[in-house]
């Protein structure tokens, strides 16, 4: 029967209670739900709400409940309506009256929002956990390719000659805003609500910071209505990961085009690509692509909790039930990702002779030696037009910059000297890009030990 079976004269509809059950997703907070249990039973009998010796037999079932579900002995009733109530009713079957005692001074409402933020601040640990895993991948290729030149793209267009550790490096950079992001957003979840009951707080005399400290919490919510209904941190989180998976999908592109024939910058390891069922020559980095494509997924679960929130008056609604699906799955979906790219990244192989030879092609030396000419007392816009016309020239002639004669260049400009050679070859161009955040091999070393120091 439900708890409010003293209301009401028919028990719901199946249908209905199938609809309106939680279990089936909200039991994954069990551990939660039981800890919060016991921190809550632990200071109704330090306040002398309940008698030390019923709080006693509470925290004793209730630590045989966890180790039984964790073991398998004991079986989350998918009938229950909720994770909550599973869990009280098993108590009370074991302890009868004493076990009707642990909801004293609480509802549903605060409880379900104290095991969201419990189980969210552990998964946002673990997502800090695999984003630094990933960030030491990354680094580790990105030592392997400090000499590695490669073109840079504006507009997918080759642009300017980088290493392959400096393109890898710029993800880098993301995923450590990511990790603070998922910091600043764990000190917003870490507040704890318990105490806020329905949504007036309690006429008992409740001791919340003892609660507060037993849970590992940093402070306790300020306002009951707000402390039962707010699901800014819900939110909060799912962005963050959006922003994530965006990252992800943005490498995983990258991949996706760099292990084609076009590029064929990288070979993807057998085991991180799968083949066609009609074509046997290919190798398809389907791996990467799910990547990019559950990122929409994601967005979607984002959008789902702004929807369901932006219309709600306070204080608590059962449309925020809507919330723990929407979080979980974008929870479980980053994970996966971020799991299956470690092995993806740290098993391909980096193919730079072809990096190098795209390097060679496309004038992505041009800026440099425009640069040469600014060296030589030409204002910039002059010297980039007369650049733009020896373009035009190697294309015409089916040549490169470097492969212009020096006769050549001096019809362009008499400021042209053999030493033009030097200053356009392409390792030359990288390794003159020394400034802080630049391409330049002895800058991105420096970046990649100070990363390294720090992750």
């Amino acid at each position: 029967m439900p708890l409010w079976e003293g209301r009401f004269k028919k028990n719901i509809d199946t249908k209905t209670n199938d609809f309106n059950s939680s279990i089936s997703f909200d039991s994954r907070m069990y551990k939660q739900d039981i800890q919060g249990s016991i921190a809550h039973a632990k200071m109704l009998a330090k306040q002398g709400i309940i008698e030390k010796i019923e709080a006693d037999k509470i925290i004793n079932e209730l630590n045989k409940i966890m180790n039984e579900i964790n073991d398998g002995i004991l079986e989350i009733d998918q009938e229950a309506e909720d994770i909550h109530m599973f869990i009280e009713a098993e108590l009370t079957k074991r302890l009868g009256d004493t076990g009707k005692r642990l909801h004293t001074a609480r509802s549903r409402n605060d409880q379900v929002a104290l095991d969201l933020r419990m189980n969210l601040k552990e998964e946002t640990t673990t997502l800090i956990e695999l984003l630094k895993e990933l960030i030491k991948e990354l680094l580790q290729k990105a030592e392997e390719n400090v000499e590695a030149v490669m073109p840079g793209y504006t507009h997918l267009q080759r642009a300017q000659p980088i290493t392959f550790a400096h393109h890898l490096l710029a993800y880098v950079e993301m995923f450590i805003r990511d990790i603070n992001r998922l910091k600043d957003t764990y000190e917003r979840i870490n507040i704890m609500p318990l105490g806020s009951c329905a949504l007036a707080g309690t006429t008992y005399n409740l001791d919340r910071e003892f609660v507060k400290e037993e849970l590992g919490f940093y402070d306790v919510t300020q306002n009951s209505l707000d402390g039962v209904s707010d699901r800014d941190f819900v939110i909060e989180l799912a962005s963050n990961i959006s922003i994530i998976m965006m990252h992800l999908s943005r490498i995983s592109e990258e991949i996706i085009m760099w292990c084609s024939w076009e590029f064929k910058f990288i070979e993807l390891d057998d085991a991180f690509s799968t083949g066609s069922s009609i074509m046997p020559q290919k190798k398809n980095p389907d791996i990467a692509e799910l990547i990019r494509g559950k990122t929409g997924r994601v967005y979607g679960n984002l959008i789902t909790l702004l929807t369901v929130m932006k219309g709600i008056p306070l204080a608590y609604n059962k449309d925020m039930q809507e919330d723990k699906e929407a979080i979980f799955d974008s929870v479980d979906t980053v994970k996966i990702c971020i799991e299956t790219l470690i092995p993806l990244l740290k098993t391909m192989k980096v193919i730079k002779q072809n990096m190098r030879n795209a390097a060679s092609k496309g004038f992505i030396n041009a800026t440099d030696c425009a640069d040469y000419l600014v060296k030589k007392g030409i204002p910039f816009r002059k010297a980039y037009k007369i650049v733009g016309q020896i373009v035009s020239f190697c294309i015409e002639n089916n040549i490169t910059l470097e492969e212009m004669s020096i006769e050549d260049y001096k019809n362009f400009d008499m400021n042209f000297d053999n030493d033009i050679y030097d200053e356009i070859n392409l390792e030359k161009c990288v390794t003159n890009r020394n400034v802080v955040g630049g391409p330049s091999p002895v800058q991105v070393i420096k970046r990649i030990e100070k990363l390294k120091e720090a992750y």
